[in-house]
């Protein structure tokens, strides 16, 4: 499947998560383990090469106490095969149209209003933009636009995306491209 196969294949069409994922965090627990986190996640492609995302973040791994969300709104640029199966592409996602954070369990708010500033008071239910701003929680500096160099895999209608490294590094440079294939989002 070339590229163009695919953008027609998963055009004005939402994907979303089975269930709950785990993944494995930048931060350790006290005793040095990685520190997991579970989220679903929810994707749409639009023909020009703009995608939406809405990542929910969990306390549990069963999904039942929701934590944050995240929008994201940005463009994807194409960088051609990927080595990990036949048809697979490279893709990096470029959060540069929309990217919203939302606190969704008190705790959560709470933490936002200890370690940022430059923003509203965080509340509950109430989102707001980080785009371009300074975001110590998720490393971003002043003016950076948020991007991620993954990968597309598409299977039987299940469409993957590239696994999180085991360290918890971020896919944010090109040799942090996952090698590996993370559980699938279904067509809905």
């Amino acid at each position: 499947m070339n590229i163009k196969d695919i953008k027609q294949l998963i055009s004005d069409s939402k994907w979303a998560s089975i269930a709950p994922e785990i993944r494995p965090s930048s931060l350790a627990t006290p005793g040095e383990s990685i520190k997991p986190f579970y989220l679903t996640r929810e994707f749409t492609y639009l023909p020009d090469d703009t995608f939406e995302l809405t990542v929910i973040n969990f306390v549990d791994p069963y999904g039942s106490i929701p934590l944050g969300r995240m929008y994201i709104k940005g463009h994807m640029s194409w960088q051609g095969d990927h080595p990990i199966a036949p048809g697979a592409q490279k893709v990096d996602f470029i959060a540069d149209i929309e990217y919203e954070v939302t606190p969704l369990h008190q705790s959560f708010a709470d933490a936002m209003n200890q370690y940022t500033s430059g923003f509203d008071s965080w509340k509950q239910n109430v989102g707001q933009s980080i785009l371009g701003k300074a975001f110590p929680p998720f490393g971003l500096q002043n003016g950076d636009i948020f991007k991620e160099y993954d990968l597309i895999y598409i299977n039987s209608d299940m469409m993957f995306w590239g696994a999180r490294n085991v360290d918890g590094r971020g896919f944010d440079k090109e040799e942090n491209r996952p090698t590996n294939l993370q559980i699938p989002l279904l067509r809905k």
